[in-house]
């Protein structure tokens, strides 16, 4: 009786599958015994408006999606194009990518042989892996589309032969978020208005962000390390760069941030890092009723904090903080028009770490300009080869000349009539790797620096002050 109540309820619940079991979904399935086993039939077959969930397996490129679907891949759907041309191209709006390996496209720069090609608008780009692609995603007249959450390396080839990880091309109102790309060439960002970059992660590549023509861009949260030039940009208008960690990029240029006749730009709350150059200005702005702010961002342990050219005028710099860098400011090519830009604001001045005054009353504000004068820097600014001799008695032979005989002290390069005595340290930037030791040991560098400021000042004998003396 036993034996037979089992074998009932064997046979009233089924016998037992091995196919892998997976969440119920709606819309068509392909998978390699499904309802569909090949791609581009299942595409063919299906009306706008459906969902195509693709399983497993490896399946060929060129796929072309002509139709406003959403297709989704699982357990690791793979598009190959075997090295061959474009692998995904996308022609039809209101198309969703999602969840895919794309792999192995052409090699081709002139046919711009792309992982994944949209030409359409409002295309979603989800939770991708693209790998051995010339170009990875390129939006070309794709406005209101969004790529997020991706993974882009490109092809193992030279810097220059590399094509593009992200080209966004004459699509206005474009969402990049949340992506990490590595070994490519440049982001590029061409003719392309209102764009949002929000917590992407650029390392590896000759340009992190290459920006021109693009206004009202929004650059927040991301990590630009490791390229010869964290982001350049060029021709816009009311740039927002704001919270991005900008470190270790030491290519021939090695500039954290270049502006090339920006308009309106701010530029705020950000840490340029261990650069060769922390940010370089060039005609910016360009317009003579246009303003550009720099305003709580960290310059640490750069060649050159921050180097402008000597025409550059109209911009604001106030509450950053200069720590130890090889150079705080340089004028590129010597010469100085720097009373037409600002060096504080409304009693706020910037922190330099350099700074050899001191502050009688208390207020937090060096009760003496900081001045940059020193002569060897002067004479470096207008012959760049001296820089072999930084650091050597040379430099201290020259600048110590400088102190004794006042008639060969250079005129000073900036006045900041209100420096701050502590440096400060934007909240919530994105950590670099690893992070429990690097973004801590910053935090404690700008905290040694001001005590050290601190320290400095006690000695001066302003003991009326209980909140900073020193037992």
């Amino acid at each position: 009786m036993a034996v037979a109540l089992l074998l009932a309820l064997w046979l009233a619940l089924g016998q037992p599958s091995s196919a892998p079991v997976r969440a119920q979904t709606s819309g068509r399935i392909v998978t390699a015994r499904g309802e569909f086993a090949d791609l581009s039939e299942a595409l063919d077959d299906a009306r706008a408006g459906e969902t195509i969930h693709v399983y497993g397996g490896v399946y060929d490129g060129p796929v072309v999606i002509r139709k406003s679907i959403a297709l989704i891949g699982h357990e690791g759907a793979t598009m190959d194009g075997h090295h061959q041309g474009t692998v995904v191209r996308i022609t039809a709006p209101d198309v969703t990518l999602q969840g895919f390996v794309v792999r192995n496209s052409g090699d081709s720069l002139d046919q711009e042989n792309s992982g994944v090609a949209v030409e359409a608008a409002r295309a979603s780009i989800l939770n991708n892996r693209l790998s051995s692609t010339l170009f990875g995603i390129y939006l070309r007249e794709a406005p209101h589309s969004q790529i997020r959450g991706n993974e882009i390396s490109s092809k193992a080839l030279p810097l220059a032969r590399r094509g593009d990880p992200i080209r966004v091309w004459y699509s206005n109102d474009v969402l990049i978020e949340e992506n990490v790309v590595s070994r490519g060439r440049d982001v590029v960002l061409w003719y392309s208005e209102r764009l949002t970059l929000h917590q992407n992660d650029v390392s590896g590549g000759r340009y992190g962000l290459h920006f021109m023509y693009c206004d009202d861009a929004v650059i927040r949260d991301n990590r630009l390390t490791g390229n010869s030039v964290g982001t350049f940009m060029m021709y816009s208008r009311r740039l927002r760069l704001q919270q991005n960690t900008i470190a270790f990029n030491r290519g021939p240029s090695g500039y954290g941030v270049g502006l090339k006749d920006m308009d309106d730009a701010i530029v705020s709350d950000n840490l340029f890092l261990d650069n060769r150059i922390g940010a370089f200005l060039d005609n910016s702005p360009r317009e003579v009723d246009s303003l550009g702010l720099f305003e709580n961002n960290v310059f640490a342990y750069n060649d050159s904090g921050l180097t402008m050219l000597p025409s550059v005028r109209h911009n604001q710099f106030v509450a950053n903080s200069f720590v130890e860098n090889g150079e705080q400011v340089t004028i590129a090519g010597g010469g100085s028009r720097q009373q037409e830009n600002s060096w504080s604001l409304k009693g706020v001045g910037n922190y330099w770490s350099d700074y050899a005054g001191y502050d009688a009353d208390g207020d937090g504000v060096g009760d003496l300009p900081y001045e940059a004068e020193r002569l060897f820097e002067y004479l470096l600014d207008r012959e760049p080869a001296l820089r072999l001799l930084r650091y050597s008695p040379v430099q201290q032979a020259v600048d110590l000349a400088a102190q004794a005989v006042p008639l060969v002290r250079p005129q000073p390069k900036l006045t900041d009539h209100a420096p701050l005595m502590v440096p400060t340290m934007p909240a919530a930037l994105p950590e670099l790797a690893p992070p429990s030791r690097t973004a801590l040991g910053i935090v404690a560098l700008l905290l040694l620096a001001g005590a050290a400021s601190l320290l400095r000042l006690s000695s001066v004998g302003s003991s009326q002050r209980d909140w900073w003396q020193v037992n």
